[in-house]
């Protein structure tokens, strides 16, 4: 009886908030559901910079910005569940204010693990429904101090533990290249929104590549910081907070990335360390790049590598240095990552679960073999250890940073994972063991690199040349691949796959945001010189 009660508690949780948010949408302007006119289409397409330019002159206001981006967001919300909370009545009034003020608009964005004042964290758990955060987090009261608006949260997983956005509280995100596939975890939802046009950056945070999967999944832009870079401070989390839970962002098109500028006036964590000027294209020397072709346990799979080989060719024609990278070993990065994420055996992700509510399959898997009595454990290690290396596991390899320094290395290339998007339910077969290359960045040597990362679109899966071969199979390759490869592969499909983003990772060291970034310019602008350039570009649902 007790089971019944609880159980339907739940659904009650997630029924409420479900009405909550559509009530939200239903009180808008009628104006909202119309296209955009031609003048807002031309807002729409301004980069950043042109839009803050065009606030400040007076040419544009916050109500005007507000209107496309509102506009957006509500079809991307209709198309693929991407909001869990729309706060445009609360934006309406401060863009006003804004207004009144001369305060310059910097940017319509939208939050995703991120506290605002009055508005529920749920994080997909019913728990956490009618829970309104007593105070905003650092980063919103930074950003909303530079004059941004901000008109909506994002959907995430339950417990942010899941390479899919799905959750009983808001259900399924969709892909909107693609809506029989995810846009990724964690931030799923903000990429999402952000592929359809409904906002210019989301801020959400990643350990494992919470912002970086659903970027490439999403055809879009990310960063990750290292820890102590972005406020983090009052920040929704789980019950204990994570140790390496880093704010990141994600943004949907070249040049509309953003300074934060001295968060540490915010956050007594942040580093007091001002934004740099950075232009590697104006200085004009080469550059020397790593590329990690393989993760030692998941190959990537054709349509990945060939991005991946897209941009170490156009570098190369462009006269930069790119030689093979081997890094230490990555198995044992992620078994780290999993032990430091996973170390009280998950219970600060299932503490916050409902009766009658459960996490999604592969996590629901991976807490249940962290629960394992350490002899079972053994057991299974000892029988799995010729198939499976993440259940063998291995001790740490180190010297990754050494290796980086001997070679020069200003930049280290890799695939963002060995998939293009998946469809949905295919997270039981790619599992949460295809995010090794996450975990060694942030997770490797010493326990903790916490190296910068972004990611960045490239090209889009094609049917012809990316398609496995024939009776794969059957073939040499497939039989001397792992358990955790083969199940991986078994969800790759070129041919349903067709037109999805194809994104590549971008690594430098710890604290180099700024050379990440422009990293990234020199890649876009040497696929460009090439006649490369990816062309992924935003969904116009």
């Amino acid at each position: 009886m007790f089971f019944s009660f609880s159980a339907s508690a739940h659904q009650l949780a997630c029924k409420r908030k479900q009405d909550e948010r559509q009530a939200l949408i239903d009180a808008l302007p009628a104006d909202y559901s119309n296209p955009l006119s031609l003048q807002e289409r031309k807002i729409h397409a301004l980069s950043l910079p042109q839009m803050v330019s065009q606030c400040n002159s007076g040419d544009l206001t916050p109500a005007m910005v507000l209107s496309v981006y509102a506009k957006k967001a509500l079809r991307a919300q209709q198309v693929t569940n991407c909001l869990s909370d729309i706060m445009l009545d609360k934006a309406l009034t401060s863009s006003s204010v804004g207004e009144a003020s001369g305060r310059s608009c910097q940017v319509c964005l939208t939050l995703d693990t991120v506290n605002v004042k009055g508005r529920d964290s749920t994080i997909g758990y019913s728990s956490n429904v009618g829970k309104p955060a007593a105070s905003s987090s650092a980063i919103v009261r930074l950003l909303q101090d530079a004059g941004a608006i901000v008109h909506a949260k994002t959907t995430n997983p339950i417990g942010l533990l899941s390479i899919e956005t799905v959750s009983d509280v808001f259900g399924a995100t969709r892909n909107p290249h693609n809506l029989a596939f995810t846009p990724g975890g964690s931030t799923g939802g903000g990429a999402a929104l952000l592929a359809s046009g409904g906002s210019k950056i989301d801020i959400g945070s990643d350990i494992g590549g919470s912002v970086r999967i659903p970027a490439h999944f999403c055809g879009i832009y990310s960063l990750k910081g290292s820890a102590g870079r972005f406020p983090s401070w009052d920040k929704a989390s789980l019950s204990s907070p994570l140790p390496w839970l880093v704010p990141s962002m994600t943004w949907r098109s070249s040049g509309n990335e953003f300074v934060l500028c001295e968060p540490w006036q915010y956050d007594h964590t942040c580093i007091p360390l001002p934004w740099r000027s950075i232009n590697l294209q104006d200085e004009g020397r080469k550059l020397k790049w790593g590329i990690m072709w393989d993760d030692g346990a998941i190959p990537p799979t054709p349509a990945c590598r060939r991005a991946l080989s897209t941009v170490a060719a156009a570098l190369r024609k462009q006269g930069h240095e790119v030689v093979d990278f081997h890094p230490p070993d990555i198995v044992s990065g992620m078994a780290t990552g999993y032990k430091a994420l996973l170390s009280d055996g998950g219970q600060q992700i299932a503490n916050q679960l409902s009766p009658g509510e459960e996490l999604i399959g592969p996590a629901q898997g991976l807490l249940a073999l962290f629960n394992l009595p350490r002899l079972v454990k053994k057991i299974l290690a000892y029988f799995t250890r010729t198939s499976d290396p993440f259940a063998a596991g291995t001790s740490i390899e180190r010297g990754g940073m050494r290796k980086w320094l001997s070679e020069g290395l200003d930049f280290i290339l890799t695939v963002p994972h060995p998939l293009p998007a998946i469809e949905h339910g295919a997270s039981e077969k790619a599992t949460l063991m295809s995010v090794g290359l996450y975990f060694l960045i942030q997770h490797g040597e010493s326990y903790r690199l916490d190296y910068t990362a972004g990611v960045f679109p490239v090209t889009k899966v094609d049917k012809d040349l990316d398609a496995l071969l024939e009776n794969f199979q059957s073939s040499s390759e497939y039989r001397s691949m792992n358990s955790v490869a083969k199940g991986a592969y078994s969800v790759y499909d070129a041919q349903k796959m067709h037109g999805l983003p194809l994104g590549v990772q971008i690594v430098g060291r710890r604290l180099e945001e700024e050379k990440v970034l422009e990293g990234m310019k020199v890649a876009e602008a040497a696929l460009k010189e090439a006649g490369l350039s990816s062309g992924v570009g935003l969904v116009d649902l």
